[in-house]
């Protein structure tokens, strides 16, 4: 593609996500900022995980109840602490400039990511009852479900998605702009922004964070920077848009029955909740 075609393409993608995004804040600080995308409402949000959560602390106590274990917490811990590994996930890689400035690729370490339980230590005779309980309330929940058929489409069309997205000719233009500015400011030559996220130079911990390094939030900072001179983050949401509805058009009835099933667990864990909860 020439410049003056990709130039011609970016301006079109970004025209298109002005008008169906009116009301966008003019500095993108997460990817929420930039606006929903046509798959969303086919996708597990962070409320169904947490209501799902609760449902199944709740199966887990009536079960571990019927076992013998009449006060068995919500919230549990194991017998002995275990090992915690963190995998950060990111969209766009980091978007706002305050926090790259302070924090790079990481995040303050007093908010941590890591969700500690809050209940008491389980006994050993609970911790042996435990695993069947959480299979028989992960059964529950999942009934009604044809989890080969149905319930993984989400995880399997995303993954395609994302490598149509990865090909497209204007978004791998704009990383190689986006790129050229980060280079241009005396930093490595990433091939796009969560190569640049993921370094392993940034040394994450056990819990995802990194450690904070001068390098690591200059090297942030630009990052930042040069995607919002060249609108790099407003492109690629763009275009996994466009990849998406695409995708949606040509499966509906694999969209449809993933939906289906989603809403199933929806109302099975509403009603875990009420009875239950």
């Amino acid at each position: 593609m020439t410049t003056r075609g990709w130039r011609l393409g970016v301006v079109a993608a970004l025209a298109a996500l002005c008008v169906s995004g009116s009301g966008r804040p003019e500095a993108i600080r997460t990817a929420s900022d930039l606006g929903p995308l046509p798959a969303d409402r086919y996708d597990f949000t962070s409320r169904d995980y947490q209501r799902s959560q609760r449902a199944s602390a709740l199966l887990v106590r009536q079960c571990m109840a019927q076992h013998g274990h009449p006060d068995f917490p919500l919230d549990p811990r194991y017998p002995s602490d275990p090992i915690v590994a963190t995998a950060v996930g990111t969209d766009y890689g980091v978007l706002d400039l305050s926090a790259a400035r302070r924090w790079g690729y990481g995040w303050d370490p007093a908010k941590s990511t890591i969700a500690r339980p809050k209940g008491r230590r389980m006994t050993s005779a609970e911790y042996a009852d435990f695993p069947s309980c959480n299979a028989e309330a992960s059964r529950r929940l999942m009934r009604g479900i044809d989890v080969k058929r149905d319930w993984l489409y989400a995880q399997s069309w995303e993954t395609e998605v994302d490598k149509a997205v990865k090909r497209d000719p204007r978004l791998r233009a704009a990383w190689d702009v986006w790129s050229r500015c980060v280079a241009a400011q005396d930093f490595a030559r990433y091939a796009d922004p969560v190569t640049a996220y993921t370094d392993s130079a940034w040394k994450r911990g056990s819990d995802g964070n990194t450690r904070h390094t001068t390098r690591e939030r200059a090297t942030a900072t630009a990052d930042v920077t040069c995607k919002r001179r060249h609108h790099t983050a407003e492109l690629w949401h763009a275009v996994r848009a466009r990849e998406q509805t695409a995708d949606i058009a040509g499966h509906r009835d694999r969209y449809a029955a993933g939906l289906q099933a989603l809403r199933t667990y929806r109302a099975t864990v509403a009603d875990v909740l009420h009875r239950l909860g």
